[in-house]
C-alpha cells in the first residue's frame, strides 16, 4: 500500500517534468537591448522555440551594473519558466565591486550551463587625436582626469581600470545602464573611450563611426585581424575576457534544471544561434550545472584578484 501511495504521489511530479516546458519561457537579461547578452539571449530563444515549440520572451532589466536584472531573476518563481541569461558581471565580479549586494550570486541561483566566452575591443571617438594605444596613453598622461570612459558592465569597467593600473593613467569612469547606451555617448563625443564587447563595439568600427585601438585578448580577433592586441600594442601582459551563462532561481526542481541545462547547451550549438557566435567572435562554451558551479567559484576568485589588483575600492 505504501508503495502504491508513493507512486501516486510521484505521478504529478513526473508528469510535470515530462510536460516541461508547456508554456512560454522568460529570459531575464540584466543589460539593455542591443547588448551582447541581449543578442545572445534572442538567438538562444529562437533556438529553444524551434526545438521545444514554446515561445521565449526576452525581458531586459538593465541598470546598476546589472543588479536590477539579477534581483528580478532571483525573486522569480522557481518553476523553470524564468531563466537568467547573464555574465561574469552578476555572478563573479559584482561582489567585489560593491560592499553589499541585494542578491547572492551563489545562494540565490542554480547553475544551468555556460554559454560562451569572448574578448573586448578598445574604441575611441574618431575625433580624439590618437592613432594607437601608445598615443592614447600619452594623451591620457598629458591630461590626467580630463579623458573619460564609459562602462555599462563590470567587464567593461574592470577592463579599463586594469588598463589604467598597468599604464599609470587616470581616466574618469562614467557609468551607464548598459554598454549600448555608453556607445551612443561615445559616438556623440560625450565620452572619449571604451573597452566593450565585440558585439557592441565592432559594428561601429566597421561602419567607420568609432576607431579601434586594440583587443583585450592575447590573440588578435579573426573578426578584425588588423586590430592589434592591447598586449602587443605596448601594454605587456594585458588580457581581459568575459563569459556568459544561464541560471534559474534557487529552489527550481532538479529535473527541470537538468532539462533546461540540456536544452540551452543544445541551443548554443544550434544553427539558429550560429550567426550570433560567428558575428561576435564569441567562443561557444557549454557545461553541465556542476561544472558551471565550479567554474563560477574559480572565476569569482579570479575577478576578485583582478579588481583588487586594479585598485578598485568597493562602492
Amino acid at each position: 500500500m505504501l508503495a502504491v501511495a508513493a507512486a501516486c504521489a510521484l505521478a504529478p511530479v513526473l508528469a510535470q517534468a515530462q510536460a516541461f516546458p508547456d508554456k512560454p519561457i522568460t529570459f531575464v537579461v540584466p543589460f539593455a537591448s542591443g547588448s551582447a547578452t541581449d543578442q545572445l539571449a534572442r538567438a538562444l530563444g529562437q533556438a529553444v522555440t524551434n526545438d521545444a515549440k514554446v515561445s521565449v520572451v526576452v525581458d531586459n532589466k538593465p541598470g546598476a551594473y546589472s543588479i536590477i536584472g539579477a534581483q528580478t531573476a532571483a525573486k522569480a518563481r522557481p518553476d523553470g519558466y524564468t531563466v537568467f541569461i547573464t555574465t561574469n558581471t552578476t555572478q563573479a565580479a559584482n561582489q567585489h565591486l560593491f560592499k553589499k549586494l541585494p542578491y547572492d550570486p551563489v545562494r540565490d541561483f542554480v547553475p544551468l550551463t555556460a554559454l560562451g566566452r569572448g574578448g573586448q575591443i578598445m574604441v575611441v571617438n574618431p575625433a580624439l587625436p590618437v592613432k594607437n594605444v601608445s598615443e592614447f596613453i600619452a594623451l591620457a598622461k598629458s591630461k590626467p582626469g580630463r579623458l573619460s570612459f564609459g562602462s555599462g558592465s563590470s567587464s567593461s569597467r574592470v577592463a579599463v581600470e586594469l588598463f589604467k593600473q598597468m599604464t599609470g593613467t587616470y581616466i574618469l569612469n562614467i557609468p551607464y545602464k548598459s554598454n549600448p547606451s555608453a556607445v551612443t555617448d561615445l559616438l556623440g563625443g560625450q565620452i572619449d573611450m571604451m573597452i566593450t564587447d565585440m558585439a557592441t563595439g565592432l559594428p561601429q568600427v566597421k561602419a567607420g563611426k568609432l576607431k579601434a585601438l586594440g583587443v583585450s585578448t592575447r590573440q588578435r580577433s579573426p573578426l578584425a585581424p588588423e586590430v592589434p592586441t592591447i598586449d602587443e600594442a605596448g601594454v605587456k601582459g594585458y588580457e581581459m575576457t568575459y563569459w556568459f551563462a544561464a541560471y534559474v532561481p534557487a529552489g527550481t526542481p532538479a529535473d527541470v534544471v537538468a532539462k533546461l541545462s540540456d536544452m540551452l547547451a543544445k541551443a548554443a550549438r544550434s544553427s539558429a544561434a550560429a550567426p550570433f557566435y560567428q558575428a561576435s567572435g564569441i567562443e561557444i562554451f557549454t557545461s553541465n550545472p556542476e561544472d558551471l558551479r565550479k567554474f563560477q567559484a574559480a572565476e569569482t576568485v579570479k575577478w576578485g584578484r583582478i579588481i583588487k589588483g586594479a585598485g578598485i575600492e568597493p562602492e
